[in-house]
């Protein structure tokens, strides 16, 4: 007999619905990770931080509602550490205390501490108190997760060099950072930083940031950072940082410099498998750390399955959540659906951007015909409610059915509407759906049907003319 059907190494969001789903299939189910770090990087250091201290940002800047009251408005003159750390706090509390609610209410065991692989089929548990305690299992599931990369070349000291987990932690807002990499993370921070009046500078060793990203949404963000006097570097790398009494001196390798009171770095993710002895299971990882996996996240041992950020692409909690539940079942032997292609990507910078389906370039890649809709908020009565004049919403569509193929959102809750172009394209709708339909009024989700209406208006002016 083993002490568990089912063990789950991590509590971030793969490792929380991981053990949920088994626990609801009436599996015995023990879930492993340290005290303070219940929810993982995505409660503790990660989203959830991030997301509460962009929040923070926006209200006590009074940033969003400068539109209406004018450049000059504040809700706080001055805004510190402490103003920032208070919210965050809070709510990473709340969130602890409802991931453990859940996990007891579904009588998964908390097994505190860290876990190494003794064999396939148990682990010795680390509780911090000098004595390991073995706990053996039928099945495991590894959701540890990942950290940021740190460059060896670089001298971090979690003060004037720090990287995106240690950033939320700075004992003042400085007043200028060097961002070192345009990536989501990178990009996000950079805005909020910036924001604050932070003067931000971003290194990108690329010619472009977002690369993934609608090429018009990419530049209406561009143009709004520039206004927050952020500065971009991209074809340049950072050679080396000189840590002085009162700042850092960073050198790029065109041998530019530039003076910050902070350097953040944000070069991608490590997986976090160093120390859970991957070997004496059978396993091992990749140079970043990550667990190759198949189509059912089982890893080359039978019983052992990993998810999340662990097994890299696209290390989106969002994503990690449906893994764990799919590897789940699987392990308990229950038939599962292929989680669906058609993901939403959500990046939280100020203004947020949001998108589902494909882009521009990609269409025009596969040479597939598109047309365009779009929608400004500023032509929406909720847009001048909220005070946003610069938001948009792009639909791209197939001229010869209406299918929806894409949608771009840049501007406020761009991250909550997206999900309407998403269960439009997944049913397979036609934008004749959208210019149907009766949206609320006002609201921002009307710009659907803005958009659907400016597509179909093009389309048929080229039919009538094509034939």
């Amino acid at each position: 007999m083993y002490d568990y059907d089912l063990v789950v190494l991590g509590s971030g969001p793969s490792g929380q619905k991981a053990a949920i789903a088994a626990a609801k299939l009436g599996r015995r189910v023990g879930i492993v990770d340290r005290r303070d770090m219940i929810g993982g990087v995505c409660i503790n250091t990660g989203t959830v931080p991030s997301k509460t201290l962009r929040e923070a940002v926006l209200y006590l800047t009074g940033l969003s509602q400068r539109d209406l009251y004018g450049s000059s408005y504040r809700v706080k003159e001055e805004i510190t550490v402490s103003d920032l750390a208070a919210r965050t706090q809070h709510v990473i509390t709340r969130q602890t205390d409802v991931i453990r609610n859940q996990l007891a209410r579904n009588r998964v065991s908390m097994i505190t501490g860290t876990g190494r692989f003794a064999d396939p089929h148990s682990i010795w548990v680390d509780g911090g108190s000098g004595r390991e305690s073995k706990v053996t299992f039928d099945k495991i599931v590894i959701a540890a997760g990942t950290r940021p990369a740190r460059p060896d070349s670089v001298d971090f000291d979690d003060r004037t060099i720090v990287d995106s987990d240690g950033v939320i932690n700075l004992q003042a807002v400085p007043r200028s950072m060097v961002v070192v990499g345009a990536g989501v993370i990178g990009m996000e921070y950079a805005s909020m930083f910036a924001a604050l009046g932070t003067k931000v500078t971003v290194v990108e060793r690329r010619d472009r940031m977002l690369e993934f990203c609608d090429d018009e949404v990419v530049e209406s963000l561009k143009y709004h950072l520039r206004d927050l006097s952020v500065a971009f570097r991209f074809g340049e790398e950072v050679a080396a940082v000189e840590k002085h009494r009162t700042a850092a001196l960073c050198i790029l390798k065109s041998g530019k410099k530039i003076v910050a009171d902070t350097v953040m770095y944000s070069a991608g993710r490590q997986g976090q498998t160093d120390d859970l002895a991957l070997e004496a299971a059978g396993l091992e990882a990749d140079r970043r750390g990550r667990i190759a996996v198949d189509a059912n996240y089982r890893t080359s041992v039978e019983n052992i399955y990993a998810v999340g950020d662990v097994i890299g692409f696209p290390a989106l909690a969002s994503t990690s959540m449906e893994q764990g539940r799919l590897a789940a079942q699987h392990a308990c032997g229950e038939p599962i659906r292929e989680m669906h292609g058609l993901q939403p990507i959500g990046i939280y910078t100020i203004p947020e951007i949001s998108f589902v389906g494909q882009t521009e370039a990609q269409l025009t890649e596969s040479s597939t015909p598109f047309e365009v809709g779009i929608a400004r908020y500023r032509e929406l009565a909720r847009g001048q409610i909220v005070g946003d004049s610069y938001g948009m919403l792009k639909l791209l569509v197939s001229p010869d059915d209406g299918r929806l193929l894409g949608v771009h959102v840049f501007g406020t809750a761009a991250t909550e509407i997206v999900h309407i172009g998403q269960a439009v394209i997944g049913c397979g709708g036609t934008i004749d759906y959208l210019v149907d339909a009766v949206f609320n009024y006002p609201t921002l989700a009307e710009a659907y049907k803005v958009a659907a209406l400016d597509a179909s208006n093009k389309i048929r002016n080229i039919t009538r003319l094509d034939g």
